[in-house]
């Protein structure tokens, strides 16, 4: 019987050219946005990604297009607080959005970054799927629930990569899926496959560069 929200499978040849081919080009920092008033044109295809302090956002997106300092990974969680653009290829944005759930942030300063993702993720026209990152270990916590349900609302169509899948053993593996399928169950705006990564392996990278390529 078919899992609800299945693991991704690996690309077929052509497709997993198409991923590799969408970030063999330079991938360049394009500008860090603190209103909205500052966001590029609406004119590419756009994903976003999301994911709690110290999940390895920065890591996976490095990993993604071969840069390693690319995206940086700051020392001190919640640091970022702006949604930085980043072009690849002609036609694609990546958009790293700031970390949530760093209980020492500023109250103001989370207000702000809630409201600006409000704001980005309700009025983004050009945004094709949000990659939402969970860390394999821990499977989704409350503070991830807040963002999904947020995607569910702003009717923004939301896939989960699980980070650091190589930290976890195989015999706790299946345990970390079922509680995240079942979390997944709950929010319509959940795409149903869950793509399983390592930044530090290179699992799963060509599986998710194809499927950015493969949205239109």
């Amino acid at each position: 019987m078919q899992l609800p929200f299945p693991l991704a499978e690996e690309p077929d040849d052509i497709t997993r050219e198409k991923g590799r081919l969408l970030f063999a080009g330079e991938t360049e920092f394009l500008k860090g946005v603190v209103a909205m008033s500052g966001l590029p044109p609406s004119d590419r295809i756009e994903v976003c990604f999301a994911g709690r302090s110290n999940v390895g956002k920065s890591s996976l997106i490095n990993a993604l297009t071969g840069r390693k300092g690319l995206a940086r990974a700051s020392n001190t969680p919640g640091r970022t607080q702006e949604i930085n653009f980043f072009t690849a290829g002609a036609e694609h944005y990546l958009v790293d959005l700031p970390g949530y759930g760093y209980a020492n942030a500023p109250v103001a300063v989370v207000e702000k970054w809630q409201k600006l993702l409000k704001q980005y993720l309700s009025g983004r026209q050009n945004l094709r799927r949000a990659f939402v990152l969970i860390d394999a270990r821990h499977g989704i916590k409350k503070v991830d629930e807040e963002i999904l349900s947020l995607l569910d609302s702003s009717a923004v169509t939301f896939q989960c990569v699980l980070t650091k899948s190589d930290k976890v053993k195989a015999a706790d593996r299946e345990k970390i899926l079922q509680q995240v399928r079942e979390k997944l169950s709950k929010h319509p705006a959940a795409f149903p496959e869950i793509i399983l990564t390592s930044s530090e392996k290179g699992d799963g990278i060509p599986t998710l560069r194809a499927t950015i390529a493969t949205l239109i």
